[in-house]
Order: structure tokens, then C-alpha cells, then sequence
């Protein structure tokens, strides 16, 4: 599997120009070959906590454009919103599939409280599991990377990978490569973890998106760079190495 990191350097809270921003970076890179685009957290925002002024329907024009964009390029895509369900809003990501259709929708757990994130959006309480060309994966947001629990749910049903979307910032950077690692071990299958980069008004951020095997190894890490990486993975390594290691068959949930 053909996977681009799209590590984004978004515009502050402007919509519009975020677009512009992606649409450009996914057309001079080559995405004929890619199987997946993972791209940050809340893509076309940055980590804003307006999230009245922002959230749209998951039937709103952001979806459209995310819509648009896997038909055009014919790929996966899975992207940050921030979701308008009634009156809850929802730090969610969605994964759209080679049609444009809506193939899943994971809503953020583990709201981020140090930054008031579970005072401006609703908490979710689902895992969420997708298909990608057949493959199984876990979808995950940012701070939900550092609690193993939701993470041994999705072992325990054997996915293939796992994905992370975040907003991770440079103080605390170490941490994320290190759970990054931390998950992938534990259920012996592959992390992809896609973090932005550049400014917000209240932190810098250093990207190191990364992508980890069923062992831990890295497979890359990126620079701070804005820019779309590709790396490929072959994802019957996470097949073999549970063949290899059955930790997963001795686990006691307590």
C-alpha cells in the first residue's frame, strides 16, 4: 500500500484558503500512484477551539471539497472536520473512499482538556474501524494517543494498521514519536501518525509524521517540512508477525 503523509501548515481558521493550500500541494505532487492521503487534524482550521463558527454538517461544503477531491484523484482520503451533529459538535475524521463516498467517520474520544477542548466540542465514546483496499484499520485524533485502551480495542479485532490525525505540538514532540512506536508494538500491526506543521496562535509545531511497523521499526519520519511524503508499506508484515508473535492471543482485559 502507496500512502501520502500531507503534513499542512493550515492557515488559521480560514477554510478557503486551506483548500486552496491543499489543492495545490496534491496537484504538483504525483498522487496516481497513492493508495491513501492522511492528512492533520482539524485540515482546514488548525486546533481552533471557535468550533461554533466552524462546524458544518457532515453533508457541509468541507466534506464536498474532501468529496471532490478522492473522486478527482481517485484515493483514499482521510481528513479532519469539525462536525455539526444538532446541536453537538464533534472533532471528528472521515474517511472517504476512491468514489468520494463516506466510508467511515470517527469522532475524537479523549478530548485534549489541557487546551479546554472538552469544554467546545462533544465527547464520543466509539472506536471506529474502516476498510481500505480490503485492509482493516483503527482510526484515531491526536490526543487519543496517549491512552493504550483505545488502541487494544482495535488490536483485538486484528487490524492491519492504525491512523492518527493530530495537532501535535514541538514542546511534547518526543512523546508522540515514542507512542507512535509504543502502539505499534503493543498490537503488532503498523502506526501511521500524520501531524501538521508551522504556527498556530498558541504553539509551534515540528511535524515528524510517521509511519512504524508491526516490530516498531521506523519506516519514516518526516522532517518539519510542509509537504506531502509517500512512503509504502507492505501490510501482510503485520499478518506475519502476529503469525510470529501471538501476544495478542494471551491478552487479559481487566
Amino acid at each position: 500500500m502507496k500512502i501520502g503523509l500531507l503534513q499542512l501548515n493550515p492557515v488559521w481558521e480560514n477554510v478557503e484558503e486551506n483548500k486552496e493550500k491543499l489543492s495545490i500541494l496534491i496537484e504538483k505532487n504525483n498522487t496516481s500512484e497513492l493508495d491513501l492521503l492522511v492528512l492533520p487534524e482539524m485540515s482546514l482550521t488548525g486546533f481552533t477551539m471557535n468550533s461554533s463558527v466552524f462546524a458544518e454538517e457532515l453533508d457541509g461544503a468541507s466534506t464536498l471539497f474532501f468529496i471532490n477531491l478522492a473522486r478527482h484523484f481517485k484515493i483514499n482520503i482521510i481528513a479532519g472536520l469539525i462536525e455539526r451533529d444538532g446541536d453537538r459538535i464533534f472533532n471528528s475524521a472521515v474517511h472517504f473512499d476512491r468514489q468520494g463516498i463516506i466510508a467511515a467517520r470517527y469522532r475524537k474520544i479523549h478530548r485534549f482538556s489541557f487546551a479546554k477542548e472538552n469544554q467546545y466540542y462533544s465527547p464520543a465514546e466509539i472506536p471506529v474501524l474502516t476498510k481500505i483496499d480490503n485492509h482493516t484499520f483503527g482510526i484515531s485524533i491526536c490526543y487519543d494517543l496517549r491512552f493504550p485502551e483505545l488502541y487494544r480495542s482495535y488490536g483485538k479485532h486484528k487490524v492491519s494498521g492504525l491512523i492518527n490525525i493530530a495537532n501535535w505540538p514541538i514542546q511534547r514532540i518526543d512523546h508522540w514519536n515514542h507512542l507512535l512506536k509504543a502502539r505499534a508494538i503493543e498490537n503488532l500491526c503498523f502506526m501511521i501518525g500524520v501531524n501538521r506543521c508551522g504556527n498556530d496562535p498558541f504553539n509551534p509545531y515540528n511535524g515528524r509524521s510517521a509511519v512504524y511497523d508491526p516490530t516498531g521499526k521506523e519506516i519514516i519520519i518526516c522532517n518539519e517540512d510542509e509537504n506531502l511524503f509517500t512512503v509504502e508499506i507492505d501490510l501482510n508484515l503485520t499478518v506475519l508477525t502476529r503469525e510470529k508473535f501471538n501476544f495478542l492471543d494471551d491478552i487479559k482485559l481487566i
